[in-house]
């Protein structure tokens, strides 16, 4: 009988555990503690839990932490890591070192069912969602973690689609009793799925990051088919309802289409459509995926909608390039695994 994964529970979670085994209810503390917190791999490392107890647990339950399978290595420094999980299955998660900074970019499903146009995970279709012990793991297991500052939810799959599972994961992230990060340096994006989206404003303190990438409703939809069901309008209406004043930073995506969505008129519909918000935009190149029909605006074009947008009072910057020679957009290395284990 395959075992259950210990690793990715919260301590309401652990704390039942214990419960249905006959352990003293401290034991639960004392799991999360070496889960979260210590350097242990198995039961038998956690040496303040009774023999009986370790015998108990190892019976039903195994940690589950899961090393990446494989690292490529940009020359700017950008890592990227492949994790595999169930199912024969691979995500990935991108550790972009800057300075005194290093954010990692972490998946939520495998997989995406959201059909952006420019996505190659898109292209992989919806797989699986990921748990909550599997978005953690890919932290808990990155070799570098203890130089982690930052932590994205930008990575595959659409993080509102799969709610449940990613704020148990911001729970263990941020709680005292996990990991105990702070939730300022935790963002997560959507590209604005608006119901779930309205539970993570009230349920965590994280940031939150919207995909816009166009203005225009036409634009938006031919780019992004959730702009049917989620229209970007719906989605800022939200926003300015939700109370901000808990230091909350809202952010918006705009990957820069060349002709497409990087002229004058869009920087003018971006100051109407974001007015009374307070927030900035982070312009972002295209990285080129195989047989895509668009390219990334040039570096004069991608200035000039920075410039424009600031003289309008909306803090805009440009997301450096990180990870080109190490296929950077994200979906190609896990896709890439996934054909030649097909192959």
């Amino acid at each position: 009988m395959e075992k259950e994964i210990l690793f990715g529970k919260t301590l309401d979670q652990l704390k039942q555990v214990v419960l249905e085994l006959g352990l003293p209810a401290f034991t639960a503390k004392q799991l999360a503690d070496w889960l979260y917190k210590k350097e242990v791999t198995s039961f038998e490392d956690m040496t303040n839990l009774s023999k009986n107890a370790r015998n108990l647990l190892s019976e039903k339950y195994e940690v589950g932490l899961v090393a990446p399978s494989s690292v490529s290595i940009s020359a700017d420094g950008t890592k990227k890591y492949l994790y595999p999980v169930k199912n024969k299955q691979f995500i990935e998660a991108a550790y972009i070192p800057d300075r005194d900074r290093a954010t990692l970019c972490v998946s939520s499903q495998v997989g995406c069912r959201m059909g952006c146009r420019f996505c190659m995970t898109a292209r992989q279709g919806f797989q699986s969602n990921l748990t909550a012990g599997e978005i953690v793991n890919q932290i808990r297991s990155l070799p570098e973690r203890d130089s982690l500052t930052n932590i994205v939810y930008m990575g595959m799959g659409e993080p509102m689609d799969n709610y449940h599972h990613v704020i148990q994961s911001l729970e263990i992230l941020t709680a005292d009793w996990g990991f105990a990060m702070s939730p300022r340096r935790i963002t997560v994006s959507t590209i604005g799925i608006i119901g779930t989206m309205t539970k993570f404003l009230n349920d965590s303190e994280c940031h939150l990051a919207v995909s816009l990438h166009s203005p225009f409703d036409d634009e938006r939809r031919m780019l992004m088919p959730v702009q049917n069901n989620h229209p970007i309008e719906e989605v800022l209406k939200v926003i300015r309802e939700y109370d901000m004043s808990r230091q909350r930073r809202v952010s918006f995506e705009y990957i820069m289409f060349k002709d497409l969505n990087d002229t004058p008129r869009h920087v003018n519909q971006l100051a109407r459509l974001l007015n009374g918000i307070r927030c900035r935009i982070n312009l972002i190149r295209f990285h080129p995926i195989p047989d895509a029909p668009y390219r990334s605006s040039s570096d004069e074009t991608i200035q000039q909608f920075i410039d424009g947008l600031n003289k309008k009072g909306i803090r805009t910057t440009l997301r450096a390039s990180r990870g080109q020679d190490i296929e950077a957009a994200c979906g190609l290395l896990s896709t890439k695994a996934l054909l030649k284990q097909k192959n």
